[in-house]
């Protein structure tokens, strides 16, 4: 664990924010699946969907992610934060845009108050690359875990216009009528492209740490890195100029073999551990895992045209879920347990080593309570994909109450790791 600590760590005040936030938004989304668990039935692309799935991508997962970017930097990088004062204002700016976009998806402000929203993202956003792009620059260490997360970033900053021009086009109409391609195209720089890469890039240097596993294939990333991002600069070409053409499932194939090859690695790292699985590396694992399914989901959809298959529009939305909630919450809620009690324990009980007896990081919160939360949530999964295969509104409800246990329960753990105080006994 001494790996995520250097004398070049930010403040705790730059990075603890994103989680709390982060946990707070993770109930909002959880009680917003209950409310609307009716609009998952009927199709992905209605308004409250495209509120809870912008919530989860945006509210839950990249700010926490950031929360965690902003600790791991000086870590992969070798360097400091850029500004530690920009990520301060900035996750303010972050927060304002984040929850005024999702209310302008959720009551359809899509004409009045959408674009402009945007635009607070778009500065959000692009304010957070400058900051880890400015970082890099001033590395001492650009390794391929470097090269994965400066290249997610910059997906990105490709996500957010994209994302800033479909909210535009919502009022102006100065594209083309094929709305859904820039859709497609903007979820997978999102998916692929940010999500993926950076939390690959991430995993390189922190799963092997967990696990104390040594001697790993790096050409095996290597190959994933460029693998991985020629199949999308390849989708993303013949999506925006041929809107799918018939090599569409070679490009999609180059990214499948990229995710085989570094799930081959995690397979090598947990093979070769010193250590047995905790709750968060659990959680760790079953994500790749469970990264299984929406390679299945997404193959269907390339190989099930609209007019072939017309329960397409279901598939569509098994693929965003089985990603969202399958791979990356697994993911998220896994390494929050591994790093935010770490991060605390350093600013609150580092200074007494060697001084006194200190909690271990692993107390600083319910070991029991999150084992329970690992089945619940993984029960939460299976009861919200097979509600939506069958088309059982019951199942989709059930799941959503056992995402907001999961949620009651992930917050409680979190405000204990965060707030709560251990007592120091001093050596005589």
């Amino acid at each position: 664990m001494t790996g995520l600590s250097t004398e070049r760590s930010p403040s705790q005040q730059v990075v603890v924010p994103h989680f709390i936030a982060a946990s707070i938004a993770f109930m909002i989304l959880s009680i917003l699946i209950f409310i609307s668990s009716d609009n998952f039935i009927l199709s992905f692309y209605t308004p409250k969907i495209l509120a809870i799935t912008h919530i989860t991508a945006l509210s839950w997962g990249t700010m926490i992610i950031i929360g965690s970017l902003y600790q791991l930097i000086p870590v992969v990088f070798e360097t400091k934060l850029y500004s530690e004062k920009l990520a301060i204002f900035n996750f303010w700016l972050f927060v304002i845009s984040i929850s005024l976009f999702s209310y302008s998806f959720w009551y359809s402000k899509l004409l009045q108050l959408m674009p402009y929203t945007s635009i607070l993202i778009f500065v959000s956003v692009w304010l957070f690359a400058i900051n880890i792009i400015k970082s890099y620059q001033t590395a001492n260490k650009k390794d391929i875990s470097a090269r994965f997360i400066i290249t997610a970033i910059f997906w990105l900053m490709m996500t957010s216009l994209y994302g800033l021009l479909m909210a535009y086009n919502y009022k102006y109409n100065f594209l083309d009528n094929s709305n859904f391609r820039y859709l497609k195209i903007h979820a997978h720089f999102g998916m692929i492209g940010w999500f993926l890469q950076l939390i690959m890039g991430v995993a390189i240097t922190l799963v092997p740490m967990f696990l104390v596993s040594h001697k790993l294939d790096d050409k095996k990333l290597v190959r994933t890195y460029w693998l991985l991002n020629s199949g999308l600069v390849l989708l993303y070409l013949d999506w925006q100029f041929f809107n799918g053409s018939n090599f569409l499932p070679v490009f999609w194939i180059l990214i499948l073999i990229a995710i085989a090859q570094y799930i081959s690695y995690i397979y090598d790292s947990y093979k070769n551990k010193l250590r047995k699985l905790d709750i968060g590396m659990k959680h760790t694992m079953l994500a790749f895992v469970i990264l299984v399914l929406p390679l299945i989901f997404s193959s269907l959809i390339l190989l099930l045209p609209d007019y072939q298959f017309p329960g397409l529009k279901h598939i569509i939305l098994l693929y965003g879920i089985s990603i969202f909630f399958g791979f990356y919450t697994n993911m998220i809620l896994g390494q929050t347990y591994k790093t935010i009690p770490f991060i605390i324990w350093l600013h609150r009980y580092q200074k007494y080593v060697g001084k006194a007896k200190t909690p271990f990081p692993r107390e600083l919160y319910n070991e029991k309570l999150a084992d329970i939360q690992f089945y619940i949530y993984n029960t939460m999964l299976i009861a919200l994909l097979a509600g939506l295969l069958l088309n059982i509104i019951y199942l989709v409800q059930a799941g959503a109450i056992l995402m907001i246990i999961t949620a009651i329960i992930y917050n409680f753990n979190m405000f204990k790791i965060i707030f709560g105080k251990k007592e120091v006994i001093f050596n005589k």
